[in-house]
């Protein structure tokens, strides 16, 4: 073992890719060995986070989603953007114009939309059409100084029929269109990890991501100062 590892405290998991492969009847596959090693972890005494840019359900379905699936795993252990998201909205009495996955949307039911004064994209699979793009280029671009929250970054994902785009794409479309810089809730955003850690209580030098994404996941930790591991499941190519 190496000795950095006899240090950790903490393990902050991706789900995608890590866990499960999304999609098909089921909503997902789960990757052989990912629920036995969850239970290890735990049984271990590691503190244990799931930290995930999952933005096609709220955090309470997705969930029940992976409990269906064998997971060992409660809402109170997740980190997600939506939820962060919303905390960002209602601090800067931000009104959004939501490009998102239908799912998600109960997330921001607490939230004025009326007469936007943002743009939240996250990964709205099928809502990705040219009129709901243009839609949310329009709220943009007749904006003084245009504000754009993209849940993740990521360029692309892998489900059970094969790698899909990601919320990035759409997002650098946005940005190139309408001259402006999105800010990114959830990974491989800083604060996204630091409010993970928190939640822990476990200092970056002794903590350690898992996930499939060098960019997002194990690019995002190490610049936190954390470890990171990348699987060679899910995106990994």
């Amino acid at each position: 073992m190496a000795a950095w590892w006899r240090a950790v405290r903490g393990v902050l998991l991706d789900i995608s890719g890590v866990l499960y492969d999304s999609g098909g009847d089921g909503g997902g596959t789960p990757i052989a060995g990912s629920a036995e090693a969850v239970r290890r972890i735990k049984a271990s005494g590691l503190k244990l986070r799931f930290c995930t840019n999952e933005t096609q359900a709220t955090r309470g379905k997705f969930v029940e989603k992976l409990q269906g699936l064998g997971f060992d795993i409660s809402v109170a252990e997740v980190t997600a953007p939506a939820p962060a998201a919303c905390r960002i909205l209602k601090e800067r009495g931000l009104r959004p114009h939501l490009l998102v996955h239908n799912d998600l949307v109960p997330e921001f039911a607490e939230l004025d939309k009326a007469n936007p004064n943002c743009v939240v994209i996250g990964d709205a699979a099928e809502n990705f059409t040219y009129a709901n793009l243009n839609e949310a280029f329009r709220v943009l671009i007749g904006m003084e100084k245009p504000v754009l929250i993209s849940l993740g970054r990521g360029r692309y994902y892998k489900e059970t029929d094969g790698l899909k785009l990601d919320v990035g794409a759409y997002m650098k479309a946005l940005e190139y269109a309408c001259d402006v810089e999105a800010e990114v809730v959830g990974k491989p955003a800083k604060p996204f990890f630091e409010s993970a850690l928190a939640e822990m209580g476990v200092p970056p030098q002794q903590a350690v991501m898992i996930g499939d994404d060098i960019v997002n996941d194990v690019g995002g930790a190490q610049q936190c100062g954390m470890r990171a591991v990348q699987v060679r499941t899910g995106k990994y190519r």
